[in-house]
């Protein structure tokens, strides 16, 4: 499977996972219901997803990532095509759980490959480039779906999204994957190297960089329209253009690495600008406001670009299992951060809603920092191991 081949399956996948979040206003003037019930259509898709991970880590360790792929793909396609015609939230609620179900399979698939495929530099620049795929899926999948609403009606991007993926599904030739073969037999001798203090502080810190992330985009329409007074669909879909900004920036993350030879250096300071917007976001004004989520966007996917090659080189697990726990701890931060904030800021407002997420960023900073504290630096990480 050639890369950019990849990286269009992750796109599609990936408007799958984030089309419905700036409908979520929408949907909650639709069946009146309030923006935190509203926010579980992202909820119940980022529950699985911060559990099934790791253990589809484990099933896939010996199996065809291609074929795991393909198969998710066409699946997804009928849960898109599900969604669009189906008029009751309650229903709307299950086939996403579905959705959440089947996501985790291909981005552990997806990433496992990359990692068995690629290794050292080669590995980081790919894993930048589908981190990248993976922005840009969430861009066109929110902007799109959000355009759509109003150029045509919302269900249309979903059509459009499942022919998409089901093209891109028959062109998968899954004989051509790289397999392996390992000795574990227990799953816990698959998870015991994972044991690892720095590769434990860095999931979690990965966990706090999504928590925020996923609650500020998960509300951002509520935001805007009851904080900024913009209500327009197709206005808050071109928010998310600041998105688009941070996937392009992503792509020159591995040269972030000549500022300092340790990573988790350069992860504090991306923590610390992280923080900074977030307390900058405390000042009421839309155009800044729109900067600094800008900016926001930018440093989350400079993380992510930063923290997935690291944990693979830090890591001496197989390459399906240190993705897999990656993506869960990744997602288990969404699940999360795309509901708990969202009873805050219904309750107490948008201040109150920025402080919450300002706290779990400043524990992300705090793990980051303790890791360079004590010298545990990126470039004494060794390359994990091929199996």
């Amino acid at each position: 499977m050639s890369l950019p081949h990849l990286l269009l399956c992750s796109v599609a996948i990936f408007c799958v996972l984030y089309a419905p979040q700036p409908l979520l206003s929408l949907f909650a003037q639709h069946y009146q219901i309030t923006p935190a019930k509203a926010g579980m259509l992202m909820s119940v898709t980022m529950l699985p997803l911060a559990v099934a991970p790791i253990c589809y880590g484990l099933i896939f360790t010996n199996r065809n990532p291609l074929k795991i792929i393909k198969t998710v793909m066409l699946l997804l396609a009928l849960c898109c095509i599900g969604f669009a015609y189906n008029g009751q939230f309650e229903w709307m609620l299950a086939i996403r759980f579905a959705e959440g179900l089947l996501l985790p399979a291909a981005l552990t698939a997806m990433t496992g490959y990359l990692g068995r495929t690629y290794q050292h530099n080669q590995l980081k620049r790919t894993m930048s480039w589908y981190i990248g795929s993976t922005i840009a899926g969430g861009y066109l999948g929110r902007t799109l779906a959000a355009n759509f609403s109003v150029w045509f009606n919302w269900q249309s991007f979903y059509l459009l999204n499942a022919v998409t993926l089901a093209l891109l599904a028959w062109w998968i030739k899954p004989k051509h994957a790289q397999l392996v073969h390992s000795t574990a037999r227990r799953p816990l001798a698959y998870l015991k190297p994972l044991k690892q203090a720095n590769l434990l502080s860095l999931y979690g810190a990965v966990f706090c960089m999504f928590f925020c992330f996923a609650a500020l985009l998960n509300f951002l329409p509520f935001i805007l329209s009851n904080d900024y007074q913009i209500s327009d669909p197709r206005l808050i879909g071109w928010v998310y253009t600041g998105y688009l900004i941070g996937a392009c920036l992503s792509l020159f993350t591995p040269l972030l690495s000549k500022l300092s030879n340790s990573m988790w250096q350069i992860l504090s300071g991306l923590f610390a600008v992280y923080c900074l917007t977030i307390v900058g976001m405390l000042w009421h004004h839309f155009w800044l406001f729109l900067a600094l989520f800008t900016l926001f966007c930018a440093c989350m996917f400079m993380i992510h670009a930063s923290a997935a090659p690291l944990a693979n080189q830090l890591s001496k697990a197989e390459a399906t299992v240190t993705n897999g726990a990656y993506v869960s701890f990744y997602y288990c931060g969404g699940a999360l951060g795309s509901y708990l904030p969202g009873l805050i800021y219904q309750r107490w407002g948008l201040v109150y809603f920025l402080l919450s997420i300002l706290l779990v960023c400043s524990g992300g900073l705090l793990l980051v920092w303790r890791n360079h504290r004590r010298g545990l630096s990126g470039k004494t990480a060794r390359p994990r191991e091929s199996h």
